[in-house]
Order: structure tokens, then C-alpha cells, then sequence
């Protein structure tokens, strides 16, 4: 089919009448073809969506080069200081994240290596929420970039106990023998 060439319009509109008139040429342009270019697509499709097929993932590891960064040295205090200070802020600001992860110990164990004993995989996981925070701020404030974490589970040493009356009693029994002839003479109420 061939192409019609475009009709234009000419529309004349006067202005009210003055010391000299303004005219005003305003042309219209009608065409056949969309404006649009229809070969370009978008980049999602709908089809192509629902009809996804299994892709093969592939991940890369990203190696950073901290040998030209900061490695001054850090004490255990400052790493305990620091997490103090992160579990008091994670109690004002988040309780949840606070109670998962207020079992957890951190430990130097080399020069640029600590550890982080963990109690159970879902406290790991609150711990993961916040871990990249702290760290990052650890490193900026003791300015050592060259530190890395290590993750182990650690649930003998990390349950929380419950201490009773009693229980206390006889750890100090274990210290001092005479209590237990005091406790069978006086009958104390450790309940």
C-alpha cells in the first residue's frame, strides 16, 4: 500500500483586537504508521516469564585485596568493648535480634582472625542480619581491614543457665565443706 504523505493544517487564530494582531500558525501532522518503534522490545516478557526454564546459576567469587589497607593491631578488650556497645544499642533498637544474639561470644584467636561461637543455626541467622554492620564499623574504628570471621558452633559452653538459691549454695559448698554442717544444723530455705 502506498504511503499517503501527511496532510497538514493550517489554523489561523486571532487574538483580541490591539494596537497590532498576532497570528499564530499551528500545523498538525496525520500519519498512518504508530510513532513508536514496534521492533524494540522492553526486556521483560510475560512469555518468557511463565515459560522459564531451569537456568544454570553461576556464582563468582570476589577476592578483596586488603594488603594495601590498614592492619593495625586490636586487643580482645576492644573486641569485647565494641560488642558491648553493639548489644546495647541491638537492646533500644531491635529486642528480637537483641535476645537471639546476646549468647554469642567473640574471641580473638589470631592476630587478624576472630571467632564467633554461636549457640544454634536460627541465632546465626539474626546474627547474620547485623554482623556485617558491626564488623564493618569494628574494622573502620580499629582500622585493620584484613580481619577475618570464623563460625562455630558452640552449644556446651553458650546455654544459659538458670541459677537458683540452691544451686549457688552448692557451689559454694564445693569451695567451703563447713556450710553443708551449717545448712544441717540451720535448715536453710534455698526454695
Amino acid at each position: 500500500m502506498p504511503e499517503k504523505a501527511p496532510e497538514k493544517k493550517e489554523v489561523k487564530a486571532e487574538s483580541q483586537p490591539a494596537a497590532s494582531q498576532t497570528v499564530q500558525e499551528v500545523s498538525v501532522t496525520k500519519t498512518n504508521k504508530p510513532l513508536s518503534r514496534p521492533g524494540i522490545s522492553s526486556g521483560f516478557s510475560i512469555n518468557s516469564f511463565l515459560n522459564k526454564e531451569d537456568k544454570v546459576e553461576t556464582t563468582e567469587d570476589v577476592v578483596v585485596r586488603t594488603d594495601h589497607l590498614p592492619q593495625n593491631h586490636f586487643t580482645d578488650t576492644d573486641l569485647q568493648m565494641e560488642w558491648k556497645i553493639m548489644l546495647k544499642q541491638l537492646q533500644v533498637k531491635n529486642n528480637f535480634v537483641f535476645n537471639a544474639v546476646k549468647t554469642f561470644k567473640l574471641v580473638k584467636a589470631e592476630e587478624h582472625k576472630i571467632k564467633v561461637l554461636f549457640p544454634s543455626d536460627s541465632a546465626k541467622v539474626e546474627f547474620d542480619k547485623i554482623s556485617g554492620e558491626f564488623f564493618n564499623h569494628f574494622k573502620r574504628k580499629i582500622q585493620n581491614h584484613s580481619i577475618e570471621v570464623e563460625y562455630v558452633r558452640d552449644v556446651e559452653n553458650l546455654k544459659i543457665e538458670v541459677v537458683t538459691k540452691r544451686k549457688m549454695f552448692e557451689k559454694f559448698i564445693e569451695k567451703n565443706p563447713l556450710l553443708k554442717d551449717l545448712d544441717d544444723l540451720m535448715k536453710f530455705d534455698l526454695t
